[in-house]
């Protein structure tokens, strides 16, 4: 794990381009990957990267967070953090149903019948989603001015 995300913040700094550029679209990408938008990561992501020119590369690692790895307890931390501010709703039972069906519309209209479930992880991604990309946007900022510095230095 230690090794993968020294690789991943070597990617991020020998990037070409401008520190804010890589730290905007590392942000943009973190963004996306914690947002409730599951799914949808991936497509917007390449549609914003077309749409505002920004660097595919660091938006890319940025929405890479969120992966089969990650996406469980991504989404689990942010249904906690929205429980904790909205209040955690009472859990009802939700049918027995399976993968197959996450592709049929009864499947998805049961769903939205519980929408107060969706509720606090909507919120909680959102927050986190806010919260984590202006801290890596710094962070990104940071490291990159930080290395480039060091190699003119060199």
């Amino acid at each position: 794990m230690r090794e993968s995300f020294v690789q991943f913040t070597k990617k991020l700094l020998a990037l070409e381009d401008t520190p804010e550029r890589i730290a905007r679209a590392f942000a943009l990408g973190v963004f996306l990957a914690f947002s409730p938008l599951i799914g949808l990561h991936i497509l917007l992501g390449v549609g914003l990267v077309l749409f505002c020119g920004l660097n595919r590369v660091a938006l890319l690692l940025g929405l890479f967070i969120n992966n089969p790895y990650t996406l469980v307890p991504i989404y689990a931390a942010g249904t906690y953090l929205g429980g904790l501010l909205i209040g955690f709703p009472p859990m009802p039972t939700l049918p027995n149903m399976g993968f197959r069906s996450l592709w049929s519309g009864s499947f998805w209209a049961q769903i939205a019948g519980h929408w107060h479930i969706l509720k606090p992880l909507i919120l909680g991604s959102f927050v986190l989603s806010f919260i984590l990309s202006a801290f890596s946007y710094y962070a990104a900022l940071t490291l990159i001015r930080q290395r480039r510095m060091h190699q003119t230095k060199s």
